[in-house]
């Protein structure tokens, strides 16, 4: 098995279903996951990259497999570096803005607690303004398959993460389509919950009022079950909001019917003038 593979190709459940066949180890997939970045590093995806000095304390907190008390044992994440993952430094894409994070944000928290693995800080749209992933003097951050088309941002390296098996899910963040539109220009899913259901408590602010953590993943079930999982209520972040609706998020396929999607006309694409994006549209 090719863990990379594995982690770009299929679901939380799939390799929740390798570990527990001993087909791979959270050391093997980190091992693979190091290689992969460093192989990578030219695409700038990491302002933090993955390094066994903060990772292997997570992974010595694991234990043996136990998904029943802790449902992402062992998953991979990437956290854009404008959330709190302590020890880290939160730069928001400005190194001389850089802190060391004393705490995890409250949905990072969240995350360890149901044993997933953070692996590193991701490159962004500085202070999360700009939705092109350009905008970083970390380097642009760009798709290895790709590289001539903007990756989207501001949460370009939580996508790019995802999207190239360096990570099972991301967590980015959405003000005005910074976790939606990555996603979109690199065919994954760009979970943007309801304002306030997931706490935005470590979160470096672009807009606090209209501020959301957003979820990068491979399928709509993953989003859903790392939103069952973040989704808790924060008595300490003013804008939280109570989920009530809890059990859709166990129930995703419920209620699918209800939902419209909407498609851009391919000639209005055509009409603006950019023949590259036009072409990737068409290609999409």
């Amino acid at each position: 098995m090719k863990p990379i593979r594995l982690l770009r190709t299929e679901g939380i459940n799939r390799l929740k279903a390798a570990y527990l066949a001993k087909e791979v180890t959270p050391e093997e997939i980190i091992l693979s996951i190091k290689q992969e970045a460093e192989r990578l590093k030219d695409h700038n995806i990491w302002i933090t990259p993955p390094d066994d000095r903060f990772i292997k304390p997570f992974i010595d907190k694991l234990g043996a497999p136990d998904f029943e008390n802790k449902p992402l044992w062992g998953v991979p994440f990437a956290v854009k570096d404008n959330i709190d993952v302590s020890p880290l430094n939160t730069t928001a894409g400005c190194a001389s803005f850089g802190y060391s994070a004393e705490n995890h944000a409250f949905a990072v928290e969240k995350l360890v607690e149901a044993g997933a693995l953070p692996i590193g800080k991701t490159n962004m749209d500085q202070f999360a303004t700009g939705l092109v992933g350009t905008r970083s003097p970390f380097g642009v951050t760009t798709h290895p398959d790709r590289p001539d088309l903007i990756s989207g941002g501001s949460s370009s390296g939580s996508a790019i993460a995802v999207a190239c098996g360096l990570a099972s899910f991301a967590l980015g963040t959405d003000t005005a389509g910074s976790g939606r539109v990555p996603a979109a220009f690199n065919e994954i899913v760009g979970f943007k919950p309801t304002r306030g259901l997931i706490s935005c408590t470590g979160v470096v602010p672009a807009c606090k009022s209209l501020d959301c953590v957003s979820i990068f993943t491979n399928n709509v079930s993953d989003a859903a079950m790392i939103a069952q999982i973040c989704a808790i209520f924060d008595e300490s972040d003013t804008y939280a909001r109570r989920n009530q609706h809890n059990n859709e998020f166990r129930n995703f396929g419920a209620y699918t019917d209800k939902l419209r999607l909407g498609f851009i006309n391919p000639e209005w694409v055509s009409s603006q003038g950019s023949t590259s994006y036009s072409n990737a549209y068409k290609d999409s």
